[in-house]
């Protein structure tokens, strides 16, 4: 078979043959009279080889070694492929995220799009101060696709930056919040914490229903930061993780602010009440966790805590009967 018949049954071109011919790939096996290259059968497979093994990636080097070397093992080469495809798949993944977030900034010229480009890079810099100023800048001139600032502010381990990563996605607005939800199921802890931080900056219902919804995360930390959150919301469902982070001296001191800002409201201030003297009675509550609840009580005003502190002035633990009698002393002072 002569060199245009092969080219056009393989698809392999006609110089494309020449050159495997000039890197002793494939060898026609004769000639015609007239001195033109022909195939055969066999010379055939062999090109339909070299394809088969070039679409798996290996160099025409490589190819050579395995058709022709009797030793040639694969099985070192093949990892080496496996390895060399990941990292490939992986840059254009990147390259396909960083187009698409481009694309989000809806860029009306050039110029609009090298601004992206420079700020996406700068959200990903090694200097904190460089992605700072960048997540400072986001919105202002340059429009930033909020699923970037997402993914900047979930793996930011800076506070700093965070702290500026969080307040660029409150400018945002809401679109960000669903990426977020899904950072609270986060495999990583610290992934879990930002993302509820984050959404706790959020001033909105949508955000809310979040942070309620996180009442129930395995995570305990993320619950935590979410009772914070809700406490300053006026959300009464955040009551018995804040007393339980009073008990258990996490954040004690903001916990008790919460329940304090809750406390507001009178028949809250009479659930949280409750709630402190249930912690108060029950018996596996350590002395210092007691004291801690019994100054809790200082600023939940109504009449169940008038009676709870009465009857803690008589504590037989010391410590918070005195406390409880100074409390029901400033309680008295202030009417």
């Amino acid at each position: 078979m002569l060199i245009g018949d092969v080219a056009r049954r393989s698809g392999v071109s006609a110089r494309m043959l020449r050159h495997y011919e000039s890197l002793g790939l494939v060898r026609p096996t004769g000639r015609t009279d007239s001195g033109y290259r022909e195939y055969s059968g066999e010379d055939i497979r062999r090109i339909f080889h070299i394809e088969s093994l070039r679409s798996l990636g290996l160099s025409l080097r490589d190819v050579g070694r395995a058709l022709d070397d009797p030793g040639f093992a694969p099985v070192e080469l093949v990892d080496d492929l496996i390895r060399q495809t990941r990292d490939r798949i992986a840059a254009e993944t990147e390259l396909l995220t960083r187009l698409r977030r481009i694309g989000a900034a809806e860029p009306v010229g050039w110029e609009d799009v090298l601004q992206t480009v420079a700020l996406l890079q700068a959200l990903e810099s090694k200097s904190a101060g460089t992605r700072q100023r960048a997540a400072l800048s986001a919105g202002e001139e340059v429009s930033v696709p909020v699923e970037a600032l997402v993914e900047a502010v979930l793996s930011e381990s800076d506070p700093n930056v965070a702290g500026a990563l969080r307040w660029a996605l409150v400018q945002s607005g809401e679109d960000g919040l669903a990426l977020l939800a899904e950072g609270l199921g986060s495999a990583a802890a610290e992934v879990r914490k930002r993302a509820v931080q984050s959404i706790a900056e959020i001033p909105n219902g949508e955000a809310t229903a979040l942070l309620q919804d996180a009442l129930a995360n395995p995570d305990v930390v993320v619950r935590r930061y979410a009772a914070l959150a809700l406490g300053a919301r006026g959300a009464a469902d955040a009551v018995p993780t804040l007393i339980d982070m009073i008990v258990e001296e996490v954040n004690d001191a903001d916990a008790a602010d919460a329940l304090s800002a809750l406390a507001s409201d009178p028949p809250l201030a009479d659930q949280i009440a409750t709630g402190l003297v249930d912690c108060l009675a029950h018996g596996t509550v350590g002395p210092s966790a007691r004291r801690r609840l019994t100054q809790a009580l200082a600023d939940v005003p109504g009449i169940t805590t008038s009676r709870a502190l009465a009857d803690l002035s008589h504590d037989e633990d010391r410590a918070v009967a005195l406390t409880a009698t100074y409390i029901l002393t400033l309680r008295e002072t202030r009417r």
